[in-house]
């Protein structure tokens, strides 16, 4: 007896050194896994927190304090005082006229120049709206916060080191006392940047804004959702429900799952042959747009549906079909309400990738710089990721910051886009 016991301890604890070795590398297996997803956490909170640090600064504006006299011989010298003749004025003359009495000590012709440049040259337009606002204000003088210009504010952000060589920057060292001067006085503040969420493009950094490439976004993606959602819910439905299973229909449907896959370039390419080229629709309009972007996120509506009314349970079709129900009346007033929280997810996921997506944008021509915000689909107009795409391409520096908060505000609308789905799908799914 006991020479069997000797002799089973040898198979025994092979046995035991086997199972601690599958157990230490299911302990391992699971370190790597948990160390994959601290390192993927790590690096989003890097890319996050790096976007979001150089886009903090986008949302306030330096603005600087003069005492504006609205002088009637610039604005209104006729007398007539008629509002379109209010826009022919040279409102810069005032402000200009505040500086070089403020600053009584600035006579050369550079000087002067270089003086009057720290304000921005959208302040004429601010003073422009507020004499159209209230023509009373002329031969008055009022006090007016005015835009400063970009490197002027990128100096009070601290975005430039003022201890660099004067060569070495952009704004010398007379702008610097002079600015030193205005905010000694209380005459520079920090003001919220309304303008970037209400202002169209500009060649100035200081009055860029996101307003114009968001509502050209908003007829994109309104058409891409008016012309993918009906026919991919209607191509699924009859994929799943009536098609006979055949050649044909394993050919479709091997079609639709490699369209899914295809570089978004390529319908970018399509749109620019069929719908520019031979159709002759409006180049840079949202309506091609829009268009291009519903085929491209058709495939991923279709698959997205298909799986939804896959996992119906098939007892609900017998059910409705056993009270006399017609196929389609099974389909429409069973099936596809208990699939709609998957296929509102999938339509929701393929939205939210055409609203992030560039490159067919670029191929039909939304890479114009536009300042009028576009008043509807045939419009001329741009979208928030072409946006950020030609700020980044802006050498100057003051466009960083803006880039960075144009894709801070994309990331808000593809994170809401992605909620709005989970909450769908957790407030109407049904577990069976």
């Amino acid at each position: 007896m006991s020479d069997r016991t000797v002799n089973a301890n040898p198979a025994l604890e092979a046995a035991q050194r086997r199972v601690r070795r599958r157990y230490a590398a299911e302990r391992r297996f699971r370190a790597y896994g948990m160390a994959a997803v601290a390192l993927a956490i790590a690096f989003l909170f890097l890319l996050i927190g790096s976007v979001v640090t150089k886009a903090v600064s986008a949302f306030h504006v330096t603005e600087i304090r003069l005492e504006i006299f609205f002088d009637p011989a610039v604005i209104d010298p006729d007398g007539k005082g008629a509002l379109n003749h209010f826009a022919q004025a040279d409102f810069a003359q005032l402000y200009r006229k505040t500086l070089l009495t403020k600053f009584a000590d600035v006579k050369q012709r550079r000087d002067v120049s270089e003086l009057v440049s720290m304000v921005s040259t959208g302040a004429r337009f601010k003073l422009l709206r507020m004499v159209e606002d209230d023509p009373k204000i002329i031969g008055t003088t009022k006090e007016v916060w005015l835009p400063a210009e970009a490197d002027i504010d990128m100096v009070v952000k601290g975005e430039i080191a003022t201890g660099t060589p004067e060569a070495q920057r952009r704004i010398n060292d007379k702008q610097l006392q002079w600015l030193a001067a205005l905010q000694s006085s209380g005459d520079v503040r920090q003001h919220f940047n309304a303008d970037f969420f209400t202002n169209g493009d500009s060649r100035q950094a200081e009055l860029a804004g996101i307003w114009s490439a968001m509502v050209g976004s908003f007829f994109l993606i309104l058409i891409t959702l008016v012309l993918s959602f009906p026919v991919a819910v209607m191509a699924a439905v009859y994929l799943e429900e009536f098609a006979p299973k055949n050649r044909w229909t394993e050919i479709i449907e091997v079609n639709i799952n490699n369209l899914a896959a295809v570089p978004s370039i390529v319908f970018g390419l399509l749109g620019l042959a069929v719908f520019l080229g031979f159709f002759g629709l409006p180049r840079s309009a949202p309506l091609v747009g829009g268009m291009v972007m519903a085929l491209m996120t058709l495939p991923t509506i279709i698959i997205a549906t298909r799986s939804a009314l896959q996992a119906v349970p098939p007892w609900i079709r017998q059910a409705a079909q056993g009270m006399g129900a017609s196929p389609i009346q099974v389909i429409l007033h069973h099936v596809l309400p208990l699939a709609m929280p998957g296929v509102l997810t999938g339509t929701i996921i393929g939205l939210a990738r055409a609203l992030g997506e560039t490159a067919p944008l670029l191929m039909i021509g939304m890479v114009a710089f536009m300042v009028d915000v576009p008043h509807t689909p045939l419009d001329p107009a741009t979208a928030l990721p072409v946006q950020i795409y030609l700020w980044a391409s802006n050498p100057e520096r003051a466009f960083v910051e803006k880039t960075a908060a144009a894709v801070v505000v994309l990331l808000a609308f593809l994170i809401a886009m992605n909620g709005a789905a989970v909450f769908l799908r957790k407030k109407f799914e049904r577990r069976w």
